[in-house]
């Protein structure tokens, strides 16, 4: 399977360099290739330099769309250059390496969709992502007739051509709810992995997540979805 990694950045430059060598030293450890690609969603800052010079192959957005569209710029591009699939990370180093090379080395098909399930109250995450995390996996889970355990988790492997094939619409972060609820109508497999995951001390996080407009967004989102039975 030709895999990559894809990693959608927002005013990065600090944490971006560091999650791109991580992952490119680690592929290299397990004697693997994983190349990795950065989306540059919009960036005003260095982001798009930085992760040049780490060895990132760098996708850029004039302005800034989302993290959802940032997403689907990359699957498009990475299914032009023949990739089957792509683990997505996040840029501020949330999630470690070693758990993106397993996501991306996991012995299941390439069609599969594999979502990442963190244990949030083990590895420290702010109570707030806490509360809309569960609030989520409530309701996609009544609405895709699955039992998901973390919905908004953005460590995955997704399957391109499935994916693109799917058609999402949000282009923020809403976007991971909507996959999932296409995927499970769509019957794309879809197979729960725990990770670990990494969070910082509280003074030093950055987060483009708002834990108030977002999660209304994803419900909007779902539920709209949902409705849509036009869509796939």
């Amino acid at each position: 399977m030709k895999v990559a990694a894809l990693i959608p950045a927002f005013q990065a430059q600090g944490s971006v360099p560091d999650v791109i060598r991580a992952i490119l030293d680690q592929a290299n450890s397990q004697g693997t290739t994983v190349p990795v690609w950065v989306v540059d969603d919009g960036s005003t800052d260095d982001t798009a330099k930085v992760a040049e010079l780490a060895g990132a192959r760098v996708i850029r957005h004039g302005t800034n769309r989302g993290k959802g569209a940032a997403l689907v710029s990359g699957f498009r591009a990475l299914a032009q250059e023949g990739f089957e699939a792509t683990v997505t990370v996040d840029a501020d180093g949330q999630h470690p390496a070693e758990e993106a090379l397993r996501l991306a080395c996991l012995p299941a098909p390439a069609e599969t969709l594999v979502l990442g399930v963190r244990n949030l109250v083990r590895d420290g995450a702010p109570r707030s992502s806490q509360f809309s995390n569960s609030i989520s996996n409530r309701f996609l889970s009544l609405f895709s007739g699955q039992s998901l355990r973390d919905t908004q988790c953005g460590l995955r492997r997704y399957p391109l051509p499935q994916i693109l094939e799917l058609a999402p619409r949000s282009p923020g972060y809403a976007f991971e709810a909507e996959i999932i609820l296409r995927a499970a109508r769509a019957g794309l497999r879809i197979v729960q992995v725990p990770v670990r995951v990494w969070y910082p001390p509280a003074a030093a996080r950055i987060s483009h997540f708002h834990s108030v407009k977002d999660p209304t967004r994803i419900v909007f989102r779902v539920l709209s979805t949902w409705l849509d039975r036009g869509a796939p």
